[in-house]
């Protein structure tokens, strides 16, 4: 269970990216049933500072901080992706992944993780501008270009800024289950889930009518999951052809219709299986897979485990039996 958490920092530290972690693992929010972390920020070239946007801060914590701790943000410095890290530190990331410990890169902190060897052989995120780069500098990485975040087990990495938000809820999710998630991105004012494999950035943000194109499709499909749903029948709930309506899903929204539905499906599945004592059978009904099987199916596919395996994690060993079917 993630329990102890440290955002470790380079001289030339990014505010926004630090403050992301912060905001996610550093405050206490017990009072509204939220988990507490206990929480550090670290660094080799502290304990003063400086800060891309040109203030500075002390740094209580030096690297020693690093050895107890389950997760390790790594956030971005200064603008010269280029430069060396402290040795020292590339071994701390290094012993971390070893004894089991998670790490993981906001932006461009990723470069540190490139230079301890840690995405050799790993997919990994970052931000669009610095694909082409982080891939001729680390060539044995698998760069994914235009997501928003990769899960590798022990090594996460996400793209720009806000990405670095959809990756520590992902955390969250992963930790607690999405009721907790869900929880902490309505306190955070922000999206309780942006898939990691959703496009940087979409093609056309604002809408260039009057109107969004899909979003009152989008409202209709979340209230309608259990319905079965073709590219088809969207459209012509948009007044558009087909094509025309797919190509316009992507462009604003980051995603195709099917992985949206799909995501969102899951989703619901997840937060059935956490709050309610339904078969399996019936939450697949709910979501729109139909039965048991499809529903285990894309589970396996989407979050590495199953239903049942779910069900136990977040409820406890006793909850869901009426789910033994599931496995």
């Amino acid at each position: 269970m993630l329990k102890n958490v440290v955002a470790v920092l380079l001289d030339g530290v990014h505010p926004f990216e630090l403050g992301v972690v912060c905001e996610v693992f550093g405050l206490d929010r017990s009072d509204q049933g939220l988990p507490v972390y206990d929480f550090a920020v670290a660094s080799a070239e502290g304990p003063v500072l400086s800060t891309h946007a040109g203030f500075s801060l002390t740094v209580p914590h030096g690297l020693e901080r690093l050895e107890t701790a389950d997760l390790i943000a790594v956030t971005p410095a200064g603008t010269d992706t280029a430069r060396t890290y402290p040795p020292e530190l590339l071994d701390a990331l290094r012993r971390a992944t070893e004894r089991g410990a998670r790490v993981m890169s906001v932006c461009s902190g990723v470069f540190v993780l490139g230079a301890a060897g840690l995405l050799d052989g790993r997919r990994c995120a970052v931000h669009w501008r610095h694909a082409d780069e982080l891939a001729v500098r680390h060539p044995r990485a698998r760069v994914e270009r235009d997501v928003l975040y990769v899960d590798e087990g022990t090594v996460i990495t996400s793209a720009g800024s806000a990405a670095g938000i959809d990756s520590c809820l992902h955390i969250i999710r992963q930790e607690h289950g999405s009721e907790v998630a869900n929880a902490l991105a309505r306190r955070m004012v922000v999206p309780p889930h942006r898939d990691g494999g959703q496009a940087q950035y979409i093609e056309r943000p604002v809408p260039e009518g009057p109107c969004d194109t899909v979003g009152e499709v989008l409202a209709w499909m979340g209230r309608h999951l259990d319905r079965a749903i073709t590219v088809e029948d969207l459209a012509e709930r948009a007044h558009m052809a087909p094509r025309t309506f797919a190509r316009r899903f992507q462009q604003e929204t980051g995603t195709t219709p099917y992985r949206w539905l799909l995501r969102q499906r899951v989703l619901l599945a997840q937060e059935l299986l956490e709050g309610t004592d339904e078969t399996v059978d019936a939450i697949a009904g709910r979501a729109g897979f139909g039965n048991a099987a499809t529903l285990r199916h894309h589970f396996l596919r989407v979050l590495d485990t199953t239903p049942h395996t779910y069900r136990r994690t977040f409820r406890g060993p006793t909850a869901g039996t009426a789910a033994a079917t599931a496995h």
